[in-house]
């Protein structure tokens, strides 16, 4: 299969390259690039790849129109996963309309090029956050999700409407995944486990938000990789029992499927900070703060969709995650 992967210099977009690679598909990879976080991280992440002779780089912005339409005209990719976006909770409460820049305006370039070219299956990340003021454990996609903490959240449901607009209008399958709060090697240094690691080893304090009352379903990024790989496999089908009477907010009549990808197992914050001063052989520094602008007190993923249509069962365990990740650190930082 011939496959275009938008942030392919990001977290999950160089791992799921690797994969894709490893198993005989060509990969067209597309990343602006931008300063966000240190380049220098995913120009190291782009070098595990970039000399596979089934791999192909392009460094465009999802915002430019021509450059998008060029990309897709040019390589005519069968299936695409869109991963690029602007990330970040806190930062889009900061700047709002970065997000709207890269995840609203740039997805929509997303869609035209799956529209105009044929695509067989259009693979896009969504969030946990979209769940927002939602309460009810474990978050299921069949829930209705139309209360979100920030701009980001918004975008990223945003991103769901928009794909089932196209689904319906243009019979374009696509498929939407709920990420929860991946981690692992090669990951973001905003993300908290980068951050920690940091300060701990620094011997500075790290921020303890809600005071250590946080909950979230962590998931390690072997485990994403796998289900997104499976997901992209079976394009999206129609559901022929949804009904507008009832309607259900994880399926429709039209070729689209939302699913979350979790571990299915949230992880109390103090727990997770102390199976990383166990991996690191020191104790933290804490510094226990309130709840932040835009965030929530608990993820917990409802995954049986995935688990019953795709097989998907995530087995990394927190502690089997946090040391491959420590083991990564020491070994990049020490290059």
């Amino acid at each position: 299969m011939k496959v275009l992967v938008t942030g392919s210099a990001g977290f999950i977009g160089s791992a799921l390259n690797l994969k894709l690679l490893e198993r005989g598909d060509e990969v067209i990879g597309i990343d602006n690039h931008n300063d966000y976080y240190d380049p220098d991280l995913k120009e190291a992440r782009l070098a595990r790849h970039s000399n596979h002779e089934n791999y192909t780089h392009l460094r465009i912005d999802l915002a430019g129109r021509v450059a998008m339409e060029q990309a897709f005209e040019e390589h005519k990719p069968q299936g695409v996963i869109n991963l690029a976006a602007q990330a970040g909770v806190r930062y889009s409460i900061e700047n709002p309309l970065a997000y709207v820049d890269s995840n609203i305006v740039g997805f929509a370039h997303i869609l035209e090029g799956c529209r105009h070219n044929k695509v067989e299956h259009l693979v896009y990340a969504s969030s946990s956050s979209v769940y927002g003021a939602n309460t009810t454990m474990p978050f299921s996609v069949h829930d209705n999700v139309d209360h979100p903490l920030s701009i980001y959240a918004a975008s990223k449901k945003a991103n769901e409407l928009m794909a089932h607009a196209y689904s319906h209008l243009y019979d374009l399958p696509t498929t939407g995944l709920r990420f929860f709060t991946v981690y692992g090697p090669w990951g973001r240094p905003d993300m908290a486990l980068f951050k920690f690691t940091k300060a701990i080893l620094s011997n500075e304090s790290i921020p303890v938000f809600n005071y250590g009352k946080h909950r979230r379903d962590f998931t390690y990024i072997d485990d994403i990789v796998e289900g997104v790989i499976r997901v992209l496999d079976q394009p999206a089908t129609s559901n022929t029992e949804w009904s507008g009477y009832k309607p259900d907010s994880g399926t429709s009549k039209a070729p689209w499927r939302i699913y979350n990808i979790g571990n299915n197992k949230p992880v109390d914050l103090m727990d997770y900070i102390e199976a990383l001063e166990k991996a690191l052989g020191k104790t933290a520094k804490k510094d226990l703060l309130p709840l932040q602008p835009g965030d929530v007190e608990g993820t917990f993923a409802d995954v049986k969709d995935l688990a019953d249509q795709f097989d998907y069962k995530p087995s990394t365990t927190i502690e089997e995650g946090i040391t491959d990740f420590i083991s990564w650190y020491h070994d990049y930082n020490e290059q």
